[in-house]
């Protein structure tokens, strides 16, 4: 084993900037933790891009590596439950945020972040999935807690494009669902329509400014990605007794509405969180990501990086110009 591994490092400049550069770090840099894993696979996604430019919202102590997702063998265990040459996967807690991430060769966590792969995933499916996977199953799971069938009607998905997004829509699709999957890019349609979109819609659609407590009512479940008066409109716009799961904020973190959907119509929403979600629940979720729920087009969401490529990736996502998923090899 190497003394020394690639990571891409953030580094805050006197001016106050921030830079990312792909360096050799010493293993003896690692913070400390039960397990050490030769990260196979990473993924980006926005809270990432955040953390890479400096929000001190997401990552307060610099230099820091980013990277909230991470699979790979484990080479060092103090803890009976990981060995070495398990194959293994980190999401959420901290990493990647204020603990090192897996923008890096290697990582080294607490035992209890660390979920064993499952036997019908490889170290690459489960990155492509990653924290946007569990995010968009979990939002699933919550309509189907809340007993939100394929028979009652249209099911909305915001932001579609995104991670989160593209991944709900192509689960969905396979649970036999009717999705309407909103985007503002037109040239996004084929790509929508291959993951089991039914219908695409315009953001604009429903983006609602008039300020109406109630709309038609038109869905009978929504999984919202971007916040803002997005959701505010697709919760006015929910069938009696729908469901509205809540994962993200890009569009906004302010919700203007009543209280009308939720006493005249029953509308529940639910928020979703994968960053401290139980160990329970993330065996169940990884578990139907491995059989039932994994998305049919896997290798349609996917564009596969080097660390090099990471900083002009971080640029675009921040822009909102990703589709899909973005896969970090750092084999």
């Amino acid at each position: 084993m190497s003394a020394t591994f690639k990571a891409l490092q953030v580094t805050q400049t006197p001016e106050q900037q921030f830079t990312q550069e792909v360096v050799n770090i010493g293993l003896d840099k690692l913070p400390p933790g039960d397990v050490l894993i030769r990260v196979h696979y990473s993924s980006l996604n926005y809270k990432d891009a955040l953390s890479a430019t400096g929000n001190r919202g997401v990552t307060r102590q610099f230099p820091h590596i980013p990277g909230i997702d991470a699979a790979g063998i484990v080479v060092n265990s103090n803890v009976p439950q990981f060995k070495p040459n398990d194959l293994v996967m980190v999401t959420g807690y901290d990493l990647g945020m204020n603990t090192w991430g897996g923008f890096a060769e290697y990582i080294r966590v607490p035992a209890e972040w660390v979920v064993p792969l499952p036997s019908d995933l490889t170290l690459q499916e489960s990155m492509i999935l990653g924290t946007a996977g569990l995010t968009a199953a979990l939002s699933v799971n919550g309509l189907i807690q809340q007993e939100i069938t394929p028979s009652l009607g249209e099911v909305l998905v915001t932001g579609s494009t995104g991670g989160v997004g593209s991944l709900a829509v192509s689960i969905l699709a396979k649970l036999g669902y009717s999705v309407v999957a909103v985007t503002g890019k037109s040239k996004s349609h084929d790509f929508l329509k291959k993951l089991g979109a039914k219908l695409i819609i315009n953001r604009s659609e429903i983006d609602e400014q008039t300020g109406k407590p109630l709309l038609k009512e038109r869905w009978a479940g929504v999984i919202d990605t971007v916040g803002g008066n997005l959701l505010a409109t697709a919760i006015k716009s929910t069938q009696y007794g729908g469901c509205v799961t809540a994962c993200g904020l890009v569009a906004g973190a302010n919700l203007t509405t009543t209280v009308y959907p939720f006493i005249l119509r029953g509308v529940r929403l639910i928020g979703i969180d994968s960053v401290q979600c139980s160990m329970d629940k993330r065996l169940l979720i990884w578990s139907k990501l491995a059989a039932a729920w994994k998305p049919t087009y896997l290798d349609e969401l996917v564009t596969t990086i080097s660390l090099e490529q990471l900083p002009e990736k971080i640029s675009e996502i921040l822009q909102g110009n990703i589709q899909g998923r973005i896969l970090v090899d750092l084999r």
